[in-house]
């Protein structure tokens, strides 16, 4: 196959748990080369531009690490599609590829979701972060009142998303805003930084580079005649609620409250090593030998030094081990499986967030605070993240707080049986009517 014959749309299904997702590639020629771009429907994320696109030998490599994802397949004659795997932060699963367009996807049910017309006003916008050198493209939902509006800036969890923080066919952030708008509250959604209108590069920022964004955010509703800028808060979800008490200790005057929703209350090193733990738990005979196995790699990626003198020592250290040699299929390429966990492991973001604990920030937040917790969330364990964030709080710098368990609830404020990420899709709820009443009533008490 030439270079001319590769240009086209390729198309392909992954497979994630229960989960089935669209992808689609599409490559064409330039006067410097390959250029490749990636879309998948489902998350509404379009035209994410890879950063190397190369096709020599059969070897088809459209690398978007600078958008934290890459794919790298061989092209199959017989059948005519690239057989390979997608990997996006430390998780790689096969996905093949054959010439085409995806089909139209089913819709699921998702009846939290607005209707036209809107009861309120939905206005496209773009601010700067001058900070970054970028632009950030969003939607300001206001309601149609002729005062200035309360406001709140939407702040999304890790991995690049767009403006609804999009989601195994969800879209919360989309129903959160409709939700607060109908009630009285302005709404600012954006697209993280390197996705769909935003500019920026997503790979190669930290949660203090995200925090930034959420500055620029807070600067420019400041500017609007139309928002009351007394009443600022900031709504985060997942690591959305761990960069909001970064702004609001840089910016105390312009932030009145902040809302965690599912933030973490300890370091990322401990979350990562839950997460590790829960995601094994039926696999590995002994979870203690596992857990110092994740210590031990986690001790190594997280420490200050020559990074390359980090992966290479982080690489030895998979090496010996019986637990990476024995997850690597005898026919996978192992020297590029530890090649691309290492790189994931030890990305800017994630050396960052092992060594940043929220609760030490959150202590210094004088704002109130409401944090809520999922019952049943299998990402940010109810515990110790709970009593972590409630003990920096009780003895830190705010006045007003409330933190608080949520029975039934997962990772996304649904109701859910058994709170695994596998589930998410399947439930027709985007989030649960009783958060968002709770999320709303709260806020409208904050307001001076």
């Amino acid at each position: 196959m030439s270079a001319q014959e590769i240009t086209g749309d390729w198309k392909g299904v992954l497979k994630a748990g229960e989960t089935e997702i669209g992808f689609i590639f599409t490559i064409q020629e330039s006067e410097s080369g390959l250029e490749g771009s990636m879309a998948i429907p489902a998350r509404n994320l379009r035209n994410m531009k890879a950063g190397k696109t190369t096709f020599a030998n059969g070897e088809l490599l459209i690398d978007g690490s600078n958008n934290g994802w890459q794919y790298k397949a061989t092209y199959n004659p017989s059948n005519q599609t690239f057989e390979g795997h997608f990997k996006e932060g430390v998780n790689m699963l096969p996905l093949n590829l054959s010439k085409g367009a995806l089909l139209p996807e089913v819709k699921k049910k998702r009846p939290q979701e607005p209707k036209l017309p809107l009861p309120y006003l939905a206005e496209k916008v773009k601010f700067e972060n001058k900070k970054a050198k970028i632009k950030l493209a969003g939607t300001l939902t206001l309601p149609k009142v002729s005062k200035p509006s309360p406001a709140v800036i939407l702040i999304s969890g890790s991995g690049p998303q767009n403006r609804d923080e999009e989601i195994f066919g969800h879209r919360p952030f989309m129903v959160l805003a409709d939700y607060l708008t109908r009630n009285g509250i302005a709404v600012l959604r954006y697209d993280d930084r390197g996705v769909n209108e935003s500019e920026g590069n997503y790979a190669e920022a930290t949660t203090a580079d995200f925090a930034t964004d959420v500055s620029a955010a807070v600067e420019f509703l400041k500017s609007r005649n139309d928002i009351d800028k007394s009443n600022i808060g900031l709504v985060g979800h997942s690591e959305g609620g761990i960069i909001a008490p970064i702004v609001a200790v840089e910016h105390p005057e312009d932030i009145a409250f902040i809302v965690s929703l599912a933030g973490t209350g300890v370091s990322g090193y401990e979350t990562n090593r839950l997460q590790g733990l829960h995601q094994v738990r039926n696999l590995v005979p002994n979870l203690d030998q596992y857990n110092d196995f994740i210590k031990g790699a986690l001790d190594i990626a997280s420490k200050e030094g020559d990074l390359e003198s980090i992966r290479e020592e982080l690489s030895e250290y998979y090496l010996a081990s019986t637990f990476f040699n024995q997850s690597v299929p005898p026919d996978a390429d192992k020297a590029a499986i530890l090649k691309s966990l290492v790189e994931q492991r030890t990305t800017v973001w994630a050396r960052y967030f092992y060594n940043y604990n929220p609760a030490d920030m959150f202590s210094k937040v004088k704002c109130p605070v409401l944090a809520l917790f999922g019952e049943k969330d299998t990402q940010v364990f109810p515990e110790p993240n709970k009593s972590g964030l409630e003990k920096a709080l009780e003895n830190g710098k705010t006045e007003s707080y409330e933190v608080l368990l949520l029975e039934g609830k997962n990772h996304l404020f649904q109701d859910a049986e058994t709170g695994e990420m596998n589930e998410y899709n399947s439930i027709e709820e985007t989030m649960s009517p009783q958060v968002l009443n709770l999320v709303s009533k709260w806020i409208q008490g904050q307001i001076k």
